[in-house]
């Protein structure tokens, strides 16, 4: 079984930094410490796919970096993974636990989709076997993409949900980091050193 785990950098993620971080070194921790998360897991091939140009330097070695354009679908990134199955995971969730990306994939022997859902909308990551179903194409950032999927899924029971988590779409959303989580090491050195005193 060939897993594949694609973290997905969209521009528009430089937009949660909060006053007196340089948005572009925000979009970079946060990128990096998600990548991170994907990179030491076991029996799985990491990917970054991004729709900034300029991040190759941010990955391991031999790492596979797609680049999409901004607004590139579900549908268009899985079309470019490879593999038998696939988390795809939103990059502004830097301190997500590994073991959500593991439960995602143990779904995956009951339904065709398993959704991660993020507090206050839209998924922080999915997964699904590899080409996509058809139907499966709400996105991340879908306002209710459980609801959505399963609503076109051709049958009950092909969309599975874990436990859900946070993504950082705003400044305010900073304060579900947990500074007393392991991870996301350089979102916090980025934040603490700004002078931010909740991370320090």
């Amino acid at each position: 079984m060939r897993r594949t785990v694609a973290v997905v950098v969209r521009q528009s993620m430089a937009g949660a930094a909060p006053d007196g971080v340089d948005p572009r070194e925000f979009l970079e921790a946060i990128a990096e410490d998600a990548y991170e998360v994907v990179a030491g897991l076991d029996l799985v091939t990491p990917v970054l796919v991004t729709g900034v140009p300029g991040l190759d330097h941010l990955v391991w070695p031999g790492t596979e970096v797609i680049e999409v354009p901004e607004d590139e679908p579900l549908a268009g990134i899985a079309a470019r993974l490879d593999g038998d199955q696939a988390v795809v995971l939103s990059a502004d969730a830097p301190d997500l636990p590994p073991l959500l990306i593991g439960k995602l994939f143990r779904e995956l022997g009951r339904a065709q989709v398993s959704v991660c859902p993020a507090d206050g909308g839209g998924a922080v990551a999915m997964a699904f076997g590899l080409p996509m179903p058809a139907w499966a194409g709400a996105g991340l950032d879908e306002d209710e993409p459980v609801a959505a999927l399963r609503a076109a899924a051709p049958g009950r029971r092909m969309v599975a949900t874990v436990p859900g988590w946070h993504r950082l779409r705003t400044a305010d959303d900073l304060a579900r980091l947990d500074p007393g989580l392991e991870g996301w090491d350089n979102t916090r050195a980025l934040l603490s050193g700004s002078g931010l005193s909740s991370f320090r």
